[in-house]
């Protein structure tokens, strides 16, 4: 039977995730904190809500689980999807609060959203459009759901799977071998949202 594991951490927006992803389909989604499952398991979704720094040390103070996903996805490939703050997490460093390290495993760093246009408001709240750049896999063009006040910041354009605008473009997914991230929450972009996390679920990179 396959698992999808769905990491605790007390990243917030867990049970929303988890419920979103069981109307996806994913009936084996189990969440846990346990670095065991996370390192055999067949997909690993990492959500998030908050600042970078607590969420990336909240994260590092589960003993083993960093090695356990970098053993997952970086040796065996397993598809990992990162939401929220835990797409911003796959970055080399975030500078909510200073600059903090990430995960490293897209290049590139986490920057306050400065928009071109002084009328326009930080956070970047509601829905907007998401198009996509190139041929990124999972994702389609449509209506999602955001909230942030910091984006991710590719070193390398073609690991930026789609992007959306808020007084200037802004990253709304990142992609790379077995790893996406996105930017807006799947969990309230209503079929949006669950038609990608359904795709995610069938995903075979």
């Amino acid at each position: 039977m396959t698992t999808l594991a769905l990491i605790d951490y007390g990243a917030g927006n867990l049970h929303s995730v988890h419920n979103a992803l069981r109307k996806a389909g994913a009936e084996d989604a189990v969440i846990t904190a346990d670095p065991a499952l996370v390192a055999k398991a067949d997909r690993i979704v990492l959500p998030g809500v908050g600042a970078f720094r607590a969420c990336m040390d909240a994260l590092s103070a589960i003993p083993g689980m960093i090695d356990a996903m970098n053993e997952a996805v970086g040796e065996r490939g397993t598809p990992f999807l990162g939401v929220c703050v835990g797409m911003q997490l796959l970055a080399d460093a975030g500078e909510e609060f200073g600059r903090h390290e990430g995960l490293g495993w897209v290049p590139g760093t986490v920057r306050r959203i400065e928009p071109t246009d002084p009328t326009i408001k930080v956070p970047h709240m509601g829905w907007n459009k998401v198009t996509l750049n190139g041929a990124p896999p999972l994702l389609e063009t449509g209506e999602a759901y955001f909230l942030h006040s910091y984006h991710f910041e590719a070193d390398d354009p073609a690991h930026v799977a789609a992007v959306t605008d808020h007084g200037g473009p802004l990253v709304a997914a990142v992609a790379r071998d077995t790893i996406i991230g996105c930017q807006f929450h799947p969990e309230k972009s209503q079929t949006y949202g669950i038609s990608f996390l359904s795709r995610f679920l069938k995903w075979r990179p």
